[in-house]
């Protein structure tokens, strides 16, 4: 079976940019380093990105560069079936990831069509949650199918799923070397204008403004690291599977650091964006910031539909704009995550890609109709809380302490790295893997399992976000647990014979 290879260095740094820079990157990042301490937030955030980020990104790189497969038999050639199932384990978490986030795309590529004559009126939460959702059920109930979501999410789904079809170089590469250029040129121009509206120097003095009592916290450690880590696409197989399809002679620590760095600048970007136009809005409601400020949902379909409905002019082009951006920063992350589960699926069966790509995105999309549901929200809202914190997170623990202390393969990497990278990895690589990033994320999982376990939640049921237990076991325990179980399944079954399980050529 012959491996698909990316054409261009560049091709390969813009999919594996096209993959880190997504929603998140827009709706959550601002408001994570505003709440945590302004600039000063920026301290334990670049400390994260060099301790934890970067060198699991480098990890990561070189486990997909020296195994040269999906993250299944990266880990299945690098040990056996002792370890295999940790790739499969971050297979399913992303395939549970893409059944929603497709569906997020959906919504974003709606509001890109009302924004033109911001058919969400004035009560722009009355229209999110009232008649665009229609989510007048309880948690827990599905409600019928509303179509227009549905209509939108199938076309995400032809999208996604066609630029996978034509492969890795002419599908992936060339769909990222359009979206990543554009995403960019967009949303600078919406930087542009927000910086120049009425009160956004007050908006970026509260995203800027360094309060340096929090630097003592350990929560905004924590928060700075778990940001970083999920901001980045690692610990769910997309970037083994992505380097996999680099050619031999690559510069993967040097890839690994231009990648790390530019999701880090298109954040920034996106953080001065949101808090000019949250200034905007502020200065026109005559109250401060931190009324306005938020993240997530309620930014992006709530607030900014707001912001758009109060500018001074061409009021519909910028809201479109803001709309296409997220369309497309969510596009080019569907399709690495989809990618993920489709090489794996490929490998293991020894079916073609296309065979591939109709029963895995085709599984997934028919999943995603549960989300286009009237009460899709309470179970995309469930699902993502729960996959994030004890999939991603998770993965990510158990990946580091399987290579570095159990499997023992961090001289192993760094010397495959070191072959072909200019930065070379000393200790300090084996120090942030091996010491740094599971003190810190043992730390974060602790605090996680003991909330969520004790019920500490502030609210009637202590769950999270008030949710009955009976609900949250159903669509989010159940769902995380369910990734991990059938990964295990997955890797009891044999390679396919199409399949060389051992690597074609020794390093």
């Amino acid at each position: 079976m012959n491996r698909q290879q990316w054409g261009t260095r560049a091709g390969f740094i813009l999919a594996a940019v096209g993959s880190a820079v997504g929603l998140g990157n827009i709706w959550r990042f601002p408001y994570v380093a505003y709440e945590n301490g302004g600039g000063a937030f920026f301290i334990p955030y670049l400390f994260a990105l060099l301790t934890a980020g970067i060198p699991i990104l480098v990890m990561e790189f070189t486990i997909g560069h020296k195994y040269r497969g999906s993250a299944p038999l990266s880990f299945f050639r690098m040990s056996g079936k002792k370890a295999e199932w940790l790739g499969w384990w971050g297979v399913f978490v992303a395939f549970v990831i893409s059944t929603y986030y497709a569906v997020i795309i959906a919504w974003a590529m709606r509001y890109t069509i009302f924004s033109f004559n911001q058919a969400w009126g004035e009560d722009t939460e009355a229209f999110l949650f009232g008649e665009f959702l229609q989510l007048d059920v309880a948690p827990g109930e599905t409600g019928g199918i509303v179509w227009g979501i549905l209509i939108p999410l199938i076309l995400v789904w032809v999208i996604t799923l066609g630029i996978l079809v034509a492969g890795v170089k002419k599908g992936i590469e060339y769909a990222n070397r359009i979206f990543i250029p554009t995403l960019v040129i967009l949303f600078l121009i919406i930087v542009i204008r927000a910086v120049t509206l009425e009160g956004a120097t007050e908006g970026l003095n509260a995203f800027f403004q360094p309060n340096f009592e929090n630097i003592l916290d350990p929560d905004v450690w924590v928060a700075a690291y778990g940001h970083i880590f999920f901001s980045l696409s690692i610990a769910f197989a997309i970037m083994i599977t992505y380097s996999s399809y680099l050619p031999k002679k690559s510069d993967i620590t040097n890839n690994a650091f231009i990648t790390g760095f530019a999701n880090s600048g298109f954040e920034l970007l996106a953080g001065i964006g949101v808090f000019a136009a949250l200034g905007y809005m502020a200065s026109q409601l005559d109250v401060p910031v931190s009324e306005v400020a938020t993240a997530g949902v309620g930014l992006a379909f709530v607030v900014f539909p707001q912001i758009i409905n109060q500018l001074p002019g061409l009021n519909g082009l910028f809201g479109a704009l803001f709309f296409l951006s997220l369309t497309l920063a969510g596009l080019t992350s569907l399709m690495s995550i989809t990618e993920t589960y489709v090489a794996g699926i490929t490998e293991k069966f020894g079916v073609s890609r296309n065979m591939a790509i109709l029963f895995g995105g085709g599984l997934a999309a028919l999943i995603s109709v549960l989300f286009a549901t009237q009460g899709g929200l309470y179970f995309l809202d469930v699902a993502d809380y729960f996959i994030n914190q004890f999939g991603v997170a998770a993965v990510g623990l158990v990946e580091v302490v399987m290579v570095i202390w159990i499997l023992r393969k961090a001289d192993l990497l760094r010397d495959h790295a070191n072959l072909t990278s200019q930065i070379r990895l000393g200790g300090w690589w084996k120090i942030c893997l091996g010491i740094v990033t599971p003190i810190v994320l043992g730390f974060m999982m602790f605090q996680l399992l003991a909330q969520n376990i004790l019920q500490q939640f502030d609210n009637d049921t202590g769950n999270y976000e008030g949710y009955a237990t009976d609900f949250i076991l159903a669509g989010g325990v159940s769902v995380a647990v369910g990734a991990l179980v059938v990964g295990l399944l997955f890797s009891l079954g044999k390679w396919s014979r199409s399949t060389p399980v051992e690597l074609p050529d020794k390093d």
